[in-house]
């Protein structure tokens, strides 16, 4: 069976890529042809079409080293024989592209968060979401109900604590933790509110919102 031509919509955007962008950073693609990349910071972000790190962070070619999953998650390090994209690509990025920060970025209105925290979704019984969403549902499960308001604050709670568990299972890679403890990496929390286009770093503790103006 062979497969279907791009979309219109996508050829369209391709054309416009050329014509523009790619026009004008054609020194830098040439460059990055020549020597490869050798991105500095690392993104592990969510999958949703709406957040997407380079058009966030104004990026250019080169700049960020990204992977994308459902809710943004870091696994646990769990060194067997089954694959392990996500943790591929940190090992990736840390020790054959020496970043030197790893940014977990979640956002307001997760699919995969508002799954975790509904019993009754049916994203929880498919093949594959419900097993990778486990431990968000077991966060929610250890949160005390009495810390949040309402349905969105809850769930705007877990989005920011799924952040905050992702730093703590980095660490549980040795030669993340091993290069944090030396200072050659920095791990990073940041969120971003969607409907309202802010983004919100992690510091202290504290969940703040960034300057853009």
């Amino acid at each position: 069976m062979t497969s279907q031509p791009l979309s219109e919509r996508l050829s369209a955007g391709y054309r416009r890529f050329r014509a523009g962008r790619y026009n004008d950073e054609r020194v830098r693609y040439d460059e990055l042809a020549r020597e490869g990349q050798k991105p500095r910071t690392m993104i592990v972000a969510c999958s949703d079409s709406r957040s997407a790190p380079e058009t966030i962070f104004d990026a250019g070619p080169g700049e960020l080293f990204v992977v994308r999953n459902v809710a943004a998650l870091v696994p646990v390090y769990a060194p067997d024989a089954k694959s392990h994209g996500a943790s591929a690509a940190l090992e990736f990025a840390v020790l054959s592209l020496e970043v030197t920060s790893i940014v977990v970025m979640g956002h307001g209105r997760c699919g995969g968060v508002a799954a975790a925290l509904d019993p009754a979704s049916r994203l929880t019984d498919s093949d594959f979401i419900g097993s990778w969403v486990a431990d968000l549902t077991t966060l929610d499960e250890q949160t005390p109900a009495s810390t949040t308001g309402g349905p969105q604050e809850r769930q705007r709670l877990i989005e920011h604590l799924s952040v905050q568990q992702s730093l703590e299972h980095l660490r549980t890679f040795p030669w993340i933790a091993e290069r944090e403890r030396a200072g050659s990496l920095t791990l990073h929390g940041a969120w971003f509110d969607i409907s309202l286009g802010e983004l919100h770093a992690l510091a202290g503790g504290e969940w703040l919102p960034q300057p853009y103006d």
